[in-house]
């Protein structure tokens, strides 16, 4: 099985990510599964605005885009900016919709049989409404989200040091979630592996 995590920071990679950290509570869940992991830095790369899968000229989206469809789990992550999730956060979830007309074999949503979750770190307010926010349109889409798939940290309102300068590693229960995410879309993907959903009544055609 195969893990994507969608990072969604305003940063490049060459900068450290407090989502990043906190994913890798989870990456290492994946890891003792013998889940196949990789991360991509969003920033990174030259993504057009667009509901398409593929917005031409330069469009980078494509190539990560044939990542999210090899994968079996779907985990996005988003730094907290005014209690909202990150404005690439909600690029990333434009351009998986726009793929969303796309099939599989069996006339479904290509999104089916994929599992996701979110992970969120900020040092405000709006770590729920922003895994709301992508775990309905996970599963919009057709992502499927099994329970206890969000995992979040976030500090005393106002400025002041996220995750890392926080040691949020510490936190109990943040990290305590990362890891019930993690065991969760595990268990849940072994499931689709092995008894994916039927397609009566869910085709697209």
């Amino acid at each position: 099985m195969k893990a994507l995590f969608l990072n969604c920071s305003l940063k490049t990679s060459d900068e450290p990510s407090n989502t990043d950290a906190l994913y890798k509570e989870a990456e290492a869940i994946f890891d003792k599964e013998g889940v196949e992991t990789e991360s991509v830095r969003l920033a990174d790369y030259k993504i057009a605005y667009g509901i398409s899968d593929d917005e031409g000229n330069g469009d980078e989206w494509p190539a990560i885009f044939e990542k999210v469809k090899a994968a079996d789990i779907v985990v996005l992550g988003t730094p907290l900016w005014l209690g909202e999730k990150s404005s690439i956060a909600t690029l990333a979830i434009e351009r998986l919709y726009g793929g969303s007309g796309l099939t599989n074999d069996l006339g479904q949503s290509l999104y089916y049989n994929k599992v996701g979750g979110v992970v969120i770190t900020g040092n405000e307010d709006g770590a729920k409404h922003a895994a709301a926010s992508v775990l309905y349109g996970f599963s919009h889409i057709g992502i499927t989200v099994p329970p206890n798939v969000d995992a979040y940290w976030v500090g005393e309102a106002g400025p002041g040091d996220s995750y890392i300068e926080a040691n949020g590693q510490k936190n109990d229960f943040a990290t305590g979630h990362a890891k019930t995410m993690a065991h969760n879309l595990v268990h849940f993907a072994r499931i689709f592996c092995d008894n994916p959903i039927p397609a009566k009544g869910n085709t697209m055609e």
